[in-house]
C-alpha cells in the first residue's frame, strides 16, 4: 500500500496526469470508471484563483465519486501560492499538488511551472508557502531539470521532502525536451534508490502499453505510474495495465461499441458540467482519439464535429454502432 499523508492508495497505483483542457471532471470520471486510482485537476493559476477568474474557479469542481483527487496549482509568487492553497483547501480535495513541470513558454516566462527548475531556492520557498496555506498533504510534479546540462532532480527531491512534501511525481524529461525525445527513467530510479528518500516517487513519461508499464515498474522500482497522453481517448489503459500485472495477459481491445459508449458518456457528462453548448463544442477535440484506427470514418467524424444538437449527436453515435458492429481493429 502507498500512503500520501492519510490517503491510502493500492500497491503500485496508477495516477491520471493533470492535463490542461483534458483532465476536467467528465474525463476524470471516465478514467475513474476504467481503473485510475487517483487523479488531479487541470493545473490552476494561483493568480487566476485570487483574481476570481471564472475558468480558474470552475477547475476547483471535484466530486466524491472521483476521490482521491488532488487539485494542482502553479505560480511564481509566494504570497499568491499561499493564498491560492488556502482557497483550494476550502473545496476539500484530498491533497494539493504543485506544478513545477509545465514546459509551456507562457507559464515558464512567468517564472512558474518548469521555469522554477532554474532556481531551486525559489522552488523551496514557493512550496513552503503552499504548505503554510493548507492542512492537506502537499505533493509536487516536476521534471528532471531545465536541460541535460542542469539535471537537478536529486537535490530537488531531497529539499522538497525536507520541507514536508509528501510525494513526488517526476516526468522523465527536461524542460528543454518539452514532450519530445527519449524519456530517461534512470534518473527517477536514482531518486527512488536514494536512502534519504522516504516519500512515494511516481514516474511519468511515455507509458502507453501494459508491457511498458510492467517493464518500468520492474526496471526502475518506482511506487506508481502517472499516465497522461496515453489515456486521451483511451481510458481503458488503466484496467488493461492492472489486468496485465495480475495475469500477464491482455484484456480484449475495446470494441467500437465500447468506444461509442465512452464518447457518449464523455459528451453527456461534459454537457451536464459545462452546459449544453460548451460541452458539445469542447467535446469535438476528443472524437478523433476515441475512434482512432477505424477505417473510412471521415464522414462520421465530420458529422460529429459539425452537429450542434445533442439528440442528433447521440443518433450519429447509434449509427456508428450499427455500421461498425463486429468491426475488428487491425
Amino acid at each position: 500500500m502507498v500512503k500520501i499523508g492519510n490517503i491510502e492508495l493500492p500497491e503500485f497505483p496508477l495516477l491520471l496526469a493533470p492535463m490542461e483542457d483534458v483532465s476536467d471532471p467528465p474525463f476524470r470520471r471516465l478514467c475513474k470508471t476504467h481503473g485510475a486510482d487517483m487523479m488531479y485537476s487541470e493545473f490552476i493559476s494561483s493568480e487566476g484563483l485570487i483574481r476570481d477568474a471564472i475558468k480558474s474557479r470552475m477547475k476547483l469542481d471535484i466530486f466524491d465519486y472521483e476521490r482521491p483527487v488532488g487539485i494542482q496549482i502553479f505560480g511564481g509568487d509566494e504570497e499568491a501560492m499561499e493564498m491560492s492553497s488556502k482557497i483550494v483547501s476550502t473545496v476539500k480535495p484530498d491533497l494539493v499538488d504543485i506544478n513545477f513541470g509545465c514546459p509551456v513558454k507562457k507559464v515558464v516566462c512567468r517564472g512558474a511551472g518548469a521555469g522554477v527548475l532554474k532556481d531551486v531556492d525559489l522552488m523551496v520557498r514557493l512550496t513552503k508557502a503552499v504548505i503554510k496555506g493548507t492542512d492537506l498533504p502537499v505533493t509536487v510534479k516536476t521534471r528532471l531539470g531545465w536541460d541535460e546540462n542542469s539535471i537537478n532532480i536529486d537535490e530537488v527531491a531531497e529539499r522538497l521532502q525536507d520541507i514536508g512534501v509528501q510525494a513526488l511525481t517526476i516526468h522523465a524529461r527536461t524542460r528543454a525536451q518539452m514532450y519530445k525525445g527519449h524519456s530517461d527513467w534512470s534518473h527517477i530510479a536514482r531518486v527512488k534508490n536514494n536512502p534519504r528518500i522516504t516519500m512515494p516517487i511516481f514516474g511519468n513519461g511515455d507509458i502507453d502499453s501494459p508491457e511498458k508499464a510492467l517493464h518500468y515498474k520492474n526496471e526502475y522500482g518506482i511506487d506508481g505510474i502517472m499516465i497522461g497522453r496515453a489515456a486521451i481517448g483511451y481510458p481503458w489503459i488503466f484496467n488493461e495495465i492492472k489486468h496485465y500485472f495480475k495475469t500477464g495477459e491482455h484484456l480484449p481491445a475495446p470494441t467500437v461499441i465500447d468506444r461509442v459508449e465512452a464518447a457518449r458518456n464523455h459528451l453527456k457528462w461534459s454537457m451536464e458540467w459545462k452546459g449544453e453548448r460548451l460541452g458539445i463544442v469542447e467535446m469535438r477535440r476528443h472524437y478523433t482519439n476515441y475512434f482512432k484506427g477505424i477505417h473510412s470514418f471521415k464522414e462520421f467524424k465530420q458529422k460529429l464535429v459539425t452537429t450542434d444538437a445533442p439528440e442528433d449527436l447521440f443518433a450519429i453515435m447509434k449509427e456508428i454502432e450499427q455500421v461498425y458492429a463486429g468491426y475488428e481493429f487491425v
